[in-house]
Order: C-alpha cells, then sequence, then structure tokens
C-alpha cells in the first residue's frame, strides 16, 4: 500500500507543473469547502425548522449560479465569487434533503455508505485523470455530451411511459455519465490553467457538480436495492 501512495505522489509531483498543482490545490480547497456547505444545508433541511428543501431553494441555487458564472474573476473579487459558491453548494445540499428523507426511512446506513462511495469513486477517477497523459481523457468530450443527450432523451420518455426500466436506464447512465466528467473536467482544468485560466472557483464548481451527482444517484440506487430486499423478506 505504501509503494503505491508514494508513487502516487511522486508522479503527481512530476507530471504537472508547479503552477497547475498550486491551481488544483486551490479547486480542491474550494471543492472541500463546497461539500461541507452542501452538508450544513442538507442539515438545515432534516434537523432545523428554519428552511427545508422546496422550490425556493431551487430558485436561490440557480440564482447564485448565474451570479458567479456572470460575475467574471478579476483576481479581487474571489471572496465575493467564493460566497456565491459556498450559497449554491448550500442551497444545493438543502434540495437534497427530501431525496434524504427518503432514504431515513427505508435506512438510514444507506447516506453513510453512498458517503463512502462517493468519496472512493471520486477519488480513484481524479486520481486516473491526473495521473493519466496529458489530454488523454479529453476526447471524452463528444461521447460525454451524447450521453447527456440520450438521458434527456429517457426522461422525457419516461414521462409519457412510465417504465421502471427507463428509470434504471436513466440513473445508471447518469452515474457513469457523472464519472465520466470526473475524467474529462479534471483533465480540462489542468489545460485550462496551462492557457493561463486561473479561475479556481469556476473550475471547482465543474467538480462540485459532478461530486453531488454521483451521490446522489448511488442514495437511490442503494435505497432501490434496499427496497426490493425489504420487499423479498415480506
Amino acid at each position: 500500500m505504501a509503494p503505491t501512495v508514494e508513487s502516487f505522489f511522486r508522479s503527481f509531483g512530476t507530471n504537472l507543473e508547479a503552477p497547475v498543482k498550486q491551481h488544483l490545490r486551490n479547486v480542491y480547497a474550494c471543492l472541500t469547502m463546497s461539500t461541507i456547505s452542501a452538508a450544513a444545508g442538507a442539515y438545515v433541511h432534516m434537523f432545523t425548522q428554519w428552511m427545508s428543501g422546496g422550490l425556493l431553494t431551487v430558485l436561490a441555487s440557480t440564482a447564485l449560479i448565474v451570479l458567479l458564472l456572470s460575475t467574471p474573476d478579476t483576481g479581487k473579487n474571489r471572496q465575493l465569487r467564493l460566497s456565491y459558491l459556498l450559497g449554491f453548494a448550500f442551497f444545493s445540499g438543502m434540495g437534497m434533503g427530501p431525496l434524504l428523507d427518503m432514504v431515513v426511512r427505508v435506512n438510514p446506513s444507506i447516506i453513510v455508505t453512498a458517503l463512502m462511495s462517493t468519496a472512493v469513486v471520486f477519488v480513484s477517477f481524479s486520481a486516473s485523470a491526473l495521473l493519466a497523459s496529458r489530454g488523454s481523457w479529453l476526447y471524452l468530450g463528444g461521447t460525454l455530451m451524447t450521453m447527456l443527450s440520450s438521458m434527456l432523451m429517457f426522461s422525457l420518455m419516461n414521462i409519457f411511459f412510465q417504465s421502471y426500466l427507463l428509470y434504471q436506464a436513466h440513473v445508471y447512465l447518469g452515474l457513469l455519465l457523472m464519472c465520466g466528467f470526473v475524467l474529462y473536467d479534471t483533465q480540462l482544468i489542468m489545460e485550462k490553467r496551462r492557457m493561463g485560466d486561473k479561475d479556481f472557483v469556476a473550475h471547482s464548481l465543474d467538480l462540485f457538480i459532478d461530486l453531488i451527482g454521483i451521490f446522489r444517484r448511488l442514495l437511490i440506487i442503494l435505497t432501490d436495492k434496499e427496497q426490493q430486499k425489504k420487499n423479498r423478506r415480506e
């Protein structure tokens, strides 16, 4: 195990230029803060009476992400843009509250399992992108966009057919899509930095959306499997 970890950090240090490494540290620091903010939002929904996930949280998160993307990075307004990011993450976590409520009713331990699984999946795919040769995963862009279009088609079809198979295909395809975006976005962030783009706040937003997408779909998959087990026992 130790040689593997040591070889990873050695490769990380030799394969990437110093500006790229510093940029990635900033990106992952923002991602960590966003994850904590999302957890706080979920906590507020589940354990307080202050606010709950619903239409207002969707509107709030939409407004904040529009503000973030419409405010160009000048180097002097990063605290403001970071506050937009953390606000978006907070309301995104709160917006997951109804799903978390449903999961708790089935089996609360699913949340812990999904969190751990999300961490393992995200770290694994991120490490793969960091250790891969330069730009080797950027070719996934076209495939990922095609899959995204397919997911939209599945969603529209399921409105009319209400098919469980289409629903399952949408969930599993979505999980695969989010894993692919972790690879793609990580290498795209590195290439953007090499081209002079230092906007680590916006870059961390891409990874945060990937992370939340993985967690949400793992929650759905694990809850569905647990519910099926309960039905068989009954």
